[in-house]
């Protein structure tokens, strides 16, 4: 990809259909500012599951801050799934995987298991160990187990016990 090409990054757009360049804020994550910037990139990149060109976009650099961590903020985990998610369902708005991006969003599901599996042996929230759990479903290959592990409990539980 080519990060210094503000006019490629001009060009994709979010979730919500708007022009939205994600390296802003990747440098402030980068630098230590992640409140701001993981709202920032949560709301852009995604919503109510749509989620555009920059979406795809961002997923290489993100895996790549989550490697260089020493453990990554599940948020991370959270907006890959939710991306990925996207993605597989193809929802209404959400483009198709454009072919100069696939090679780049594929490595990085690949790279992105290391990192995972170092994560989750140390989450604790359900909401991290689900969206780590699917993270890794879909770095294998897994799409429906991905999908079903980013399920909430609430929604476990009436997938198994069946409707009441």
């Amino acid at each position: 990809m080519r990060l210094d090409d503000d006019d490629f990054w001009d060009s994709l757009r979010g979730g919500r259909g708007e022009p939205y360049d994600p390296r802003p804020a990747l440098t402030a994550l980068e630098d230590g500012d992640a409140e701001d910037a993981w709202d920032e990139l949560w709301d852009n990149l995604q919503h109510q599951g749509d989620i555009g060109l920059a979406s795809y976009a961002a997923v290489p650099e993100i895996v790549r801050l989550i490697a260089s961590a020493p453990s990554a903020d599940g948020r991370a985990y959270g907006l890959l799934a939710v991306i990925e998610e996207g993605h597989l369902r193809g929802w209404p708005s959400s483009p198709a995987m454009p072919e100069w991006l696939k090679d780049d969003y594929q490595a990085a599901w690949r790279a992105v298991l290391g990192p995972a599996l170092r994560d989750l042996a140390t989450a604790t929230s359900d909401d991290d160990v689900r969206t780590i759990l699917a993270v890794l479903a879909f770095s294998k290959g897994q799409p429906r187990l991905g999908l079903i592990a980013m399920k909430s409990e609430c929604e476990w539980r009436e997938m198994l016990d069946g409707p009441r």
